[in-house]
């Protein structure tokens, strides 16, 4: 950890409030919670915390200096891969605050481990960690073996093509029951088919949706 008496620098983060990149939190009593934030900005585009900072905005400043090592054992503990996290102490307005900084993971995903060993994956999406649906898994499975993936063009990838086209979005549970393919099955063509610019999921009333892209 370093410390360092940066108000300006504090202040300008705080000043672009919650993003993508960026979290506020008042304070951190579980390492278990923490560790979705750390699995969602390194499954996305890696990111800030800054803790000590109420989600107006407000700096409160940590309580203890156990909340640092709540970020570390989030970090080797609970998350799997470990991420790789970078922790400051910053005094500002005569208050310590602590900024994390996580990098995006070259190997995704990075899964948050639960009270039964059982591993969650989450992802950024504007300023909340949302739990990543099938079809990101499957992406980023896909991504991991780094090999060639072809599309057979057959009637099972046509008629779900076909549909999305139709009906311009739907969601995993109705592209199953449309197309009548296993889930398995369907998330396999939906991740090839958002890998290839044929389809983009959206997140929207905490649903997510498949949609063509425009240019298909």
């Amino acid at each position: 950890m370093k410390k360092t008496d940066d108000d300006n620098y504090i202040h300008q983060l705080i000043n672009e409030g919650e993003h993508i990149r960026q979290d506020f939190k008042f304070a951190i009593s579980d390492a278990r919670k923490i560790a979705h934030s750390l699995s969602a900005f390194a499954n996305t585009k890696g990111g800030k915390l800054l803790i000590g900072v109420k989600d107006n905005g407000k700096i409160a400043g940590i309580h203890s200096d156990e909340e640092a090592y709540m970020i570390e054992a989030a970090a080797q503990i609970y998350c799997r891969p470990k991420p790789d996290i970078h922790i400051f102490i910053h005094k500002v307005d005569k208050k310590d605050i602590l900024e994390v900084q996580i990098s995006e993971n070259n190997t995704k995903p990075v899964y948050a481990i639960d009270e039964h060993n059982k591993g969650w994956a989450y992802m950024r999406i504007g300023d909340e960690n949302i739990l990543a649906n099938p079809v990101q898994l499957e992406i980023w499975k896909k991504g991991l073996t780094k090999k060639d993936t072809f599309i057979k063009y057959s009637e099972q990838e046509k008629s779900l093509l076909n549909l999305l086209e139709k009906h311009k979005e739907l969601t995993l549970n109705q592209c199953c029951r449309m197309v009548k393919l296993k889930r398995k099955h369907v998330c396999t063509l939906l991740a090839d088919f958002i890998r290839f610019g044929l389809v983009k999921q959206i997140f929207k009333k905490h649903t997510f949706y498949f949609c063509p892209q425009e240019e298909s």
